[in-house]
């Protein structure tokens, strides 16, 4: 019998591929972003040291949108663009975590560009 894998599953496979060439670095942190069913997280990591720089999710006070929809992406990816500039990044590496550039990872990554990030 054949077992079907899961879709987080070949999620992890296709994040796994994508981090082989994908890196961080000091003066271009990785935008790595997270999808759960109950939020969504985004973080900016210098993988080079193993920190992380500046971090923003649907669980900020900042954010109105608790839940994990488009708005909600569109926020932290406001966010997270804030606390990069305040930080002093204006480029990075944008690290989509296996997920389809589609509907909430995109709102996110659009909203990001708009608030002033290059990628």
């Amino acid at each position: 019998m054949i077992n079907k894998q899961s879709k987080n599953e070949t999620r992890i496979r296709r994040h796994k591929r994508v981090r082989r060439k994908i890196s961080g670095t000091p003066e271009r942190p990785r935008l790595s972003v997270y999808r759960s069913l109950k939020g969504i997280y985004a973080q900016l990591i210098d993988d080079v040291n193993g920190k992380t720089l500046a971090q923003a999710s649907t669980l900020d006070k900042e954010v109105k949108t608790k839940a994990s929809n488009i708005e909600a992406a569109k926020e932290v990816g406001e966010l997270i663009a804030k606390r990069a500039t305040k930080a002093g990044i204006k480029v990075v590496v944008f690290d989509r975590g296996g997920y389809i550039y589609h509907g909430k990872v995109k709102a996110l990554a659009e909203a990001a560009r708009e608030g002033g990030l290059e990628f």
